[in-house]
């Protein structure tokens, strides 16, 4: 990015929540309620690319999510798929005023993807190469795609950015104290109870960073995409927290990121777990008050009692 980015100001309205009235049961008794529900909108995700004199914008992605933090999740999508590497590979980011796709009318009305808001456009650097192989997504991404975890880790090695040592350790007892304090601040999942989190801690238990969405996806590339964005990526000493389950999507975007360990409350998959053995990184799932498991990296894990004999360290 430049030195004074042209980013547009996203509306400081709160949009991730709205109000209707439902019926509660209790018992064999109803009575009406003010209920809230977290907001789900489509969000496309437009890329301005190329030489001054041969500029072209192409639509890349529409993924339904909670809206707030659109730019953020714009740029942590486009940084976790490998299609930008640096943050001065991006000149600006903005709301657009018109969708490059075109569903049909009643789609169109239903989604309401004509609206500014829902519409992102990304303007990379006129000297960033962009790859026509990366936007079509030649890469796999989610746990449905009936690729082979072979070929998933082959192609997440093609692109993900070089590793280096991983160093980051934590203690047992830090761990145990996350997932409270990442649900403590979940401030839009208290009014709805239907958004998932991602956070970033420090080795000491930190709370850094904190980002909620409809998907689990989204809110880790809303996550990383603010720290992308700041210039603090690779992540190489920080702890992604999944407020669910890690599948291998999101352990790709931690790859991406530089993350060292992830640590989930809900279960890992399989696939998340050779992504992990494979790059080293120290995975964690179950993640609760009092237990834990460990699929790969225990020994950077402090102060508990192995009983387990041949392990993996």
């Amino acid at each position: 990015m430049s030195a004074s980015p042209l980013f547009a100001v996203p509306d400081a309205a709160d949009d991730s929540m709205m109000q209707m009235t439902v019926e509660k049961v209790t018992g064999a008794v109803s009575r009406e309620v003010r209920d809230s529900l977290a907001v789900e909108e489509p969000l496309e995700i437009q890329l301005t690319y190329g030489q001054s004199s041969q500029r072209q914008t192409r639509s890349i992605s529409v993924t339904m999510r909670t809206p707030g933090d659109d730019f953020d999740l714009a740029a942590g999508f486009l940084m976790t798929e490998g299609v930008v590497r640096d943050a001065n590979d991006i000149d600006q980011i903005a709301f657009a005023g018109r969708p490059l796709i075109d569903p049909e009318p009643q789609t169109m009305d239903a989604l309401k993807l004509g609206c500014r808001q829902n519409i992102v456009r990304v303007d990379l650097a006129t000297d960033v190469t962009v790859s026509l192989g990366t936007l079509q997504r030649n890469f796999y991404t989610t746990s449905s795609c009936g690729i082979c975890g072979k070929a998933s880790l082959l192609a997440l090695r093609s692109v993900c950015p070089p590793r280096s040592i991983n160093n980051f350790r934590v203690d047992t007892q830090v761990l145990y104290r996350l997932p409270g304090l990442l649900r403590a601040s979940q401030g839009t999942f208290d009014s709805t109870g239907g958004l998932h989190g991602a956070g970033l801690f420090d080795s000491d238990g930190n709370l850094l960073a904190l980002r909620e969405d409809v998907g689990r996806h989204n809110a880790v590339d809303k996550l990383i995409g603010s720290e992308f964005l700041a210039d603090r990526t690779p992540l190489r000493d920080r702890l992604l927290l999944l407020s669910g389950r890690a599948s291998f999507e999101l352990l790709q975007k931690a790859l991406m990121g530089g993350v060292p360990m992830v640590a989930a409350v809900g279960a890992p998959s399989s696939l998340a777990v050779q992504v992990a053995k494979e790059f080293d990184i120290t995975l964690v799932g179950f993640l609760r008050e009092n237990h834990f498991n460990i699929y790969h990296g225990s020994k950077r894990i402090d102060h508990y009692t192995s009983t387990v004999k041949g392990s993996e360290e």
